[in-house]
């Protein structure tokens, strides 16, 4: 299974917990620099954020019961969160609950996955409860 299939697979399994965002970021292997053999698609490295968008939009069919936006010219995003070039991230409450290592090597969907499944279980516990007061 391809990793962009095993986390499509991700976001539907948990998709009552998890509202799923993918940032997409500068071309890991654009087709005018270092070019990737396996690369599905053929994108040349983004020059405007025009470029960004259009490249960002095959992102989103791929995706698309997830959010996709896209980081800023400057890469921002990129440089603040270490994606360099996929990484899987869990924010809640405004707070990194879980940071995968940086892919290909550390992308790891099932650690994700694990995480997911254990907040289920303990958002599913009778014996938790939560107060608005």
């Amino acid at each position: 299974m391809t990793r962009l299939a095993a986390f499509q697979r991700v976001v539907r399994q948990y998709a009552d917990i998890a509202d799923f965002l993918v940032v997409y970021i500068e071309e890991a292997h654009p087709s005018d620099g270092w070019v990737s053999s396996d690369a599905p698609y053929q994108i040349p490295k983004h020059r405007c954020l025009e470029d960004r968008l259009r490249a960002a939009q095959l992102m989103f069919t791929e995706v698309p019961e997830s959010n996709v936006v896209v980081d800023n010219m400057d890469n921002s995003s990129n440089a603040a969160y270490g994606a360099y070039f996929e990484r899987l991230y869990i924010v809640m409450d405004e707070r990194v609950v879980y940071q995968g290592g940086r892919g290909p090597e550390g992308y790891r969907i099932s650690e994700l996955k694990n995480w997911l499944e254990q907040y289920r279980k303990e958002v599913m516990d009778p014996r938790t409860a939560v107060l608005c007061v």
